[in-house]
């Protein structure tokens, strides 16, 4: 009992700094990903804690799997290198026996991956998309920045204003710059600069623009057909925000409906890929098991990176597979579990390979002796 309560502390430790590591680096290139989409006035810069947030468990159903085999190679490699497995394996402590012991830090790993895959990460998708639907509904003067050039999603419009107050309601020194388009072809700039200009929502909800002593210039850069007004008050109809409540993504769909809903290709994917991720826990855990076994000589790195393109091999595999289910390539019945066959048996063989070249190697020096 002591031992076990020993190399499961070691296992999880190690496991938690790793997935802490990755999880790190994992969310700070997603958030510079929307940073930059804030920065550029797709997204409110307010709601990026919360997009990290509603991200965190399905970043984190991924991140575990990996964070758990790469414990185990790391604590138990510490222990060969330090002949602490030696003193184990001297007192009756052989790879199987490691293995069982193994399996009880991994099964509380394999829990909670379940409970991320079927419940917290598809909540946390529909979230993430429901709030996604409510930025794309967002005119860009809910995104304006006052002092900052601003980009329209489609690219035809470049917005700037030089002050805006709290309510986002009153601008002062606006500029607006928009390409005609018609039928794809360029026809043209429009310009309008205003001293000042507000926002008004209309009792049936239509916004406007309302833009003050300023001017509008219409034409073609590099030409002088163009034309300018000038104007007091100049009125403009915004787009009027349109938030949809359509979930299309497939991360999102809950499991209860992927079990009794439609059985389409899609959905069958979905599920197996979700049941896929519980056991992708125990068997990396059997694999990382005999992967780890260093000798003191060698170092714990050196079967690192062997252990960690296996693993990086067994992922994408399975990820191929999901594709592949989806689009009917692989049969339902046969689905993503062959993935699982065959890794396991790789699992196997790593386990019980060096047991049996010791025992070939016994059988063949005794073979020798009897001969001489």
């Amino acid at each position: 009992m002591i031992v076990f309560r020993y190399l499961s502390r070691e296992v999880l430790v190690t496991l938690s700094a790793v997935s802490a590591v990755l999880l790190v680096i994992i969310m700070s290139g997603r958030f510079i990903k929307y940073l930059a989409q804030a920065a550029s006035g797709a997204l409110d810069p307010g709601v990026l804690f919360m997009i990290m947030g509603f991200r965190l468990p399905g970043f984190l159903q991924l991140i575990l799997p990996l964070g758990l085999f790469l414990g185990i190679l790391l604590a138990y490699g510490r222990l060969y290198l330090e002949s602490e497995m030696t003193v184990l394996a001297a007192t009756g402590m052989s790879q199987q026996r490691l293995l069982w012991m193994t399996l009880a830090p991994a099964a509380l790993v394999s829990l909670l991956v379940a409970w991320l895959s079927f419940s917290l990460a598809p909540q946390g998708a529909t979230q993430f998309q429901l709030l996604i639907n409510e930025q794309d509904a967002m005119t860009e003067f809910d995104t304006l920045v006052p002092g900052r050039f601003q980009l329209l999603r489609d690219g035809s419009r470049v917005t700037y204003t030089e002050t805006m107050t709290d309510d986002r309601i009153n601008l002062g020194g606006v500029f607006i710059s928009e390409k005609k388009l018609e039928e794809k072809k360029d026809r043209g700039i429009t310009v309008l600069v205003a001293e000042k200009g507000r926002q008004e929502i209309r009792p049936d909800g239509s916004r406007y623009l309302i833009l003050e002593n300023g001017y509008r210039y219409d034409g073609n850069p590099g030409q002088a057909d163009y034309r300018a007004v000038k104007y007091d008050t100049y009125g403009a109809l915004l787009p009027k925000p349109d938030i949809s409540d359509e979930i299309t993504d497939r991360d999102a769909i809950p499991t209860s409906e992927l079990l009794t809903g439609e059985k389409s290709l899609r959905n069958k994917a979905e599920l197996q890929w979700r049941i896929s991720l519980p056991i992708l826990v125990f068997i990396v855990t059997l694999m990382a098991v005999p992967l780890s076994r260093a000798n003191p000589r060698q170092g714990r790195f050196l079967k690192l990176l062997p252990a960690i393109l296996l693993y990086m091999a067994y992922l994408t595999i399975l990820i191929a597979a999901r594709g592949a289910l989806e689009k009917g390539k692989i049969p339902a019945a046969l689905g993503l579990w062959w993935v699982h066959a065959l890794f396991l048996a790789i699992g196997l063989g790593l386990l019980y390979w060096e047991p049996l070249r010791l025992k070939m190697a016994s059988r063949r020096s005794v073979s020798e002796v009897a001969h001489v």
